[in-house]
């Protein structure tokens, strides 16, 4: 599987300290193999991976193009965006 990266989450990437970028290109490895679990809520077509107990990654699959839609580095920052969807 292919991976790409949209803008913003390119930016959100290499803004990450790097021992995240490390963590994040590893479960990228790993999905690019295996197919995501984790949907979101309230109808997005995102998934997201848990990448340390803090940091989140958010993509889209479509096809065998895996997009990385966001990179979070704290839940807090995760938790703003995602309740901006309620």
């Amino acid at each position: 599987m292919q991976v790409e990266f949209k803008p913003a989450a390119a930016k959100e990437f290499l803004a990450l300290e790097h021992q995240l970028q490390v963590y994040f290109k590893s479960h990228l490895e790993k999905l690019s193999q295996v197919p995501p679990r984790r949907h979101l809520r309230f109808g997005l077509p995102y998934h997201v991976e848990d990448v340390t107990r803090q940091a989140r990654l958010v993509f889209d699959v479509e096809g065998e193009i895996l997009s990385v839609v966001h990179c979070f580095a704290t839940h807090k920052e995760y938790e703003k965006w995602y309740k901006s969807f309620k």
